[in-house]
C-alpha cells in the first residue's frame, strides 16, 4: 500500500484517477484542489467517507500550504494533474494559465524536492514525480500521415499549450539538475463521464439536450485523438507503477476523428437513445449544428503514435471510440444533476464537507 499525493484531483482525469486508485487497488489517496471553477467536489462525492481518501483545499501556487501536506500526509508518489486546460480561456486570459501550470508547477516541484531530499535512502529510490502533460505541446501535425512521438520537437500554438510545454520543461530539469525522479506522460483529448460542460463532447450533448444551437469552430475539419478518460486513468497508474525515470510516454486512444464527425456521432447516438428530448420542432439534432468563426492559431490535426507504452509497459486502450461515445453519451443522459448544477452555478458554492 503507497500514498498517492493527487493534484488537481476534483477535476475531469484527476477526479477519473482517483475513482480507479480507490476502485481498482489499496492505495491510500490524497488529493489537492483549489476547487477552480473547474474542479468539483461533486466528482469526488462517493469517495468522501472512505478511509482511503483525504481532500485537502490547496492551491499548488501556495509553497507553506504544500510543505504542510507533504510533511503530514508523506506521499510515495505524486501525479501532477492540476493546471488551467481551456484554450479559449488562455486566449482571453493567458496569466491565470501561466501562474497555475509554470509557477504552480515550480512551487510543487520544489515542494517534492525539499520532501524528497529529507527521505531515507529507501524511500528516496522508490518516490516518483509524475507530470501529466498534452499532446498540445507539439503543435499541429502538417503532414496527415505523422504522428507524435516521444521526441517531436515542442511547438505550442495557444497560451494554454506554451505554458504546458514549460511545464514540462521545468519538471525534466529538475531531474537533471537535482535528480528528482520524474516520468512524464503527454496525452492526446480526454472525453467521458464527469467531463466539464465547455468542453467539445459534453457542450454538444447538453446543447442537443436543450435544443440549442451546437457550435462548430470554422469547417469542423480539426482532427484529434480521442482517448476515454478511464482508458487514460489505467495508462497513468501502468506509468506510475513500472515505467522508467526520466522517460516519457505518450498516451493516445487510436481514434482520429474530425471534429464535426464527433459532433455527428454525439447527434446520432442521441437521436437512439433520446428521441423523446428533441425540441418538438426539430427533425434531427444535426440540424441544431451551427458553424461558428474558427478559434485564432486553431491547430488543425493531432495524432498520437502510443506504440512505446503499449511495447514498454504492456498498454493499450479498452475502449474503441464507439464503445466509449456511447458509455458517455449514456452517463450525461443518466446524471442530469451533476452537470445541471454546473450550468447553474451552483456547485460552486457546494464544499461537500471538503477541509479548508
Amino acid at each position: 500500500m503507497k500514498q498517492f499525493l493527487i493534484t488537481g484531483g476534483a477535476g475531469f482525469i484527476g477526479s477519473a484517477l482517483v475513482r480507479f486508485l480507490i476502485e481498482e487497488t489499496d492505495h491510500r489517496v490524497v488529493v489537492i484542489d483549489k476547487l477552480s471553477y473547474a474542479g468539483n467536489p461533486a466528482s469526488l462525492a462517493d469517495l468522501m467517507q472512505n478511509a482511503r481518501f483525504t481532500f485537502e483545499l490547496v492551491d499548488i501556487c501556495d509553497r507553506l500550504a504544500l510543505d504542510a501536506v507533504f510533511a503530514r500526509d508523506q506521499p510515495d508518489c505524486v501525479m501532477h494533474l492540476a493546471a488551467e486546460s481551456h484554450v479559449d480561456r488562455s486566449i482571453d486570459g493567458p496569466i491565470a494559465f501561466v501562474e497555475t501550470n509554470i509557477v504552480g508547477t515550480y512551487h510543487l516541484l520544489e515542494a517534492a524536492r525539499g520532501y524528497w531530499s529529507g527521505l531515507e535512502s529507501a524511500r528516496q529510490q522508490t518516490f516518483i514525480f509524475h507530470h501529466i502533460s498534452t499532446d498540445e505541446v507539439f503543435g499541429d501535425l502538417q503532414d496527415p500521415n505523422a504522428f507524435f512521438t516521444e521526441t517531436t520537437p515542442y511547438a505550442p500554438s495557444s497560451p494554454y499549450s506554451a505554458t504546458k510545454a514549460s511545464s514540462d520543461h521545468l519538471v525534466r530539469a529538475w531531474l537533471r539538475t537535482y535528480g528528482l525522479p520524474v516520468i512524464v506522460t503527454n496525452c492526446s483529448n480526454n472525453y467521458g463521464p464527469r467531463h466539464f460542460p465547455e468542453k467539445l463532447i459534453p457542450l454538444t450533448i447538453i446543447n442537443a439536450l436543450a435544443g440549442k444551437p451546437l457550435p462548430v469552430y470554422g469547417n469542423g475539419e480539426q482532427v484529434r485523438d480521442w482517448l476515454y478518460v478511464e482508458d487514460h486513468a489505467r495508462a497513468l497508474y501502468r506509468v506510475v507503477s513500472s515505467g522508467k525515470v526520466g522517460e516519457t510516454y505518450n498516451i493516445g486512444g487510436h481514434n482520429e476523428r474530425r471534429n464535426i464527425d464527433v459532433v455527428y456521432a454525439i447527434c446520432d447516438l442521441l437521436e437512439a437513445m433520446a428521441p423523446e428530448r428533441k425540441a418538438p420542432a426539430l427533425a434531427h439534432y444535426r440540424d441544431l449544428i451551427t458553424f461558428v468563426a474558427d478559434r485564432p492559431g486553431h491547430d488543425r490535426r493531432y495524432a498520437i503514435d502510443a506504440s512505446k507504452i503499449a511495447r514498454e509497459l504492456g498498454w493499450t486502450p479498452a475502449e474503441t471510440f464507439e464503445s466509449g461515445m456511447q458509455k458517455t453519451v449514456r452517463w450525461f443522459l443518466d446524471n442530469p444533476g451533476w452537470w445541471q448544477a454546473i450550468l447553474d452555478g451552483c456547485y460552486r458554492g457546494e464544499r461537500l464537507g471538503l477541509a479548508t
